[in-house]
């Protein structure tokens, strides 16, 4: 007995060493870009849970796309369509003249944001106006897309995607529901009556289920579960899941629609696991109707408790918006509407309740998704602009997260190197702490694929540490 508790000791001493040693490695290199690139490109780094298909997939594959159908480009807008016009050129006459890498170029800085000056057009624009542009090629193709996903995220060690994919197609019977209710549903939320909004909802909700929301649901659920499992997106060491989302620059009605179908969908598939909205949260539909947005997710909520969401909540600075409309969105995500995470949160330092909400998150275990690159780039938050320290000391979960590595020509590798630069009360182990999270707070259904990234994780650490112990 004393034997093996001697042994346990020196066990625990050896691993408590190593630990250190790796955090003194880590320190000796914050600061040097190239180390700590390496470092973290081999580090293994769980999931990426705040991504958008469309937008991780870099622009060359869509332009690869385009090319294939040769499609026609307009010289003047760079607009690509299917279809010939007076100002357009098919894709090969532009080949065949020699014509096409500097269009290309063009496209690249169009449907990305390479080569971006800064100063030409806002940021924000840059970013969101991307999604218009590559639709033509992004809806395409989907199992060569979701493969280029799985593809880069093993090979710099990722083990776990859980992306916003596409949204759910409607049915003749559901495109054609009352437009009146948009009037409706808006004069309740003018009016801030819960109770007549609920009743505007009851029946909204009875329509659209009527209408054949589950039929619909169960179809788009047969179509992602055999595109992923024809593309053999999961395999012994990579997981991918996903998540349906409504768009919030849209009619209530619509919003609302995509919404039910979302949580439906979501509530009757292993693979589809939760629930988002997406859009640019500064637009003026969007501004206009956050609160019937997150009263709209409450009432779904209590219609599928099982379905979790997340939701992209705060990501506002000031000047996008005018000061009072800074102080509460986070705090109506997470309390109104019941998000288990939230996505940017970059606005939190405005809230009018900070610390409570703060708190409110921590003791709820309410993560929330830094996307530093992306904060940076739309935004122009970054270094102690930033609020990431603000939910660090206050305990609130913390996972890094890509957005949209394509459209940002970035990498969740490059997530950490930021991290690791710009905040040094950040350490390894809490870096270590902020990766396991990726699978803790993910929405993964099945306890058993859970538990199998999460003892992968541990190897893989563990693998990691002494091969970079070993040469140094």
């Amino acid at each position: 007995m004393k034997k093996n508790c001697l042994l346990f000791i020196l066990l625990l001493g050896f691993t408590h060493l190593h630990a250190q040693t790796i955090e003194q490695y880590f320190e000796r290199i914050r600061n040097n870009t190239a180390e700590l690139t390496a470092f973290f490109a081999q580090m293994p780094k769980g999931g990426d849970l705040h991504h958008h298909y469309s937008g991780s997939v870099y622009a060359e594959t869509y332009i690869d796309y385009i090319v294939s159908k040769d499609y026609y480009l307009s010289l003047n807008t760079l607009k690509v369509d299917s279809t010939a016009s007076l100002d357009n050129a098919k894709i090969s006459t532009l080949i065949k003249a020699g014509q096409w890498p500097m269009y290309k170029a063009k496209l690249l800085e169009k449907w990305s944001v390479k080569d971006y000056d800064g100063v030409s057009y806002p940021s924000d624009k840059q970013f969101f106006d991307t999604f218009g542009y590559f639709d033509i090629a992004s809806s395409q193709q989907l199992d060569v897309g979701l493969l280029e996903l799985k593809n880069r995220a093993k090979a710099e060690n990722v083990s776990y995607i859980e992306t916003m994919l596409k949204t759910i197609p409607l049915t003749s019977a559901l495109k054609n529901i009352n437009r009146s209710y948009n009037e409706k549903l808006r004069q309740a939320d003018s009016l801030q009556d819960e109770v007549l909004l609920t009743k505007i909802l009851d029946s909204l909700y009875a329509t659209i289920i009527d209408s054949g929301a589950v039929a619909c649901a169960d179809t788009f659920n047969q179509t992602i579960e055999a595109l992923h499992k024809k593309a053999l997106i999961d395999d012994g060491s990579f997981k991918m899941r996903y998540m349906n989302y409504a768009t919030r620059i849209k009619q209530p009605l619509d919003v609302f629609r995509s919404l039910v179908l979302s949580f439906i969908s979501a509530s009757r598939s292993k693979l589809i696991v939760g629930v988002n909205i997406v859009a640019p949260e500064n637009d003026n539909v969007s501004m206009r109707d956050y609160r019937l947005h997150m009263l709209m997710f409450k009432y779904c909520h209590k219609k599928y408790d099982s379905v979790k969401y997340s939701m992209h909540a705060g990501e506002l600075v000031l000047g996008m918006v005018k000061p009072e409309e800074l102080n509460w969105h986070i705090d109506a995500a997470v309390r109104m509407a019941g998000a288990s995470r939230i996505g940017h949160g970059v606005d939190l330092p405005y809230e009018r309740n900070a610390y409570d909400l703060l708190r409110y998150m921590a003791s709820n275990k309410i993560a929330v998704e830094i996307n530093l690159y992306s904060n940076e780039f739309i935004l122009k938050v970054k270094d102690d602009q930033h609020p990431i320290r603000l939910y660090y000391t206050s305990k609130v979960p913390i996972v890094i997260s890509t957005d949209d590595a394509g459209v940002l020509r970035t990498n969740l590798t490059e997530q950490f190197v930021l991290l690791a630069k710009r905040y040094p009360y950040i350490s390894y182990r809490d870096i270590k702490s902020f990766v396991y999270n990726s699978i803790d707070y993910s929405f993964i259904k099945e306890d058993e694929v859970k538990e199998q990234l999460k003892k992968q994780l541990q190897n893989s650490f563990t693998a990691f540490e002494r091969k970079v112990l070993a040469n140094k």
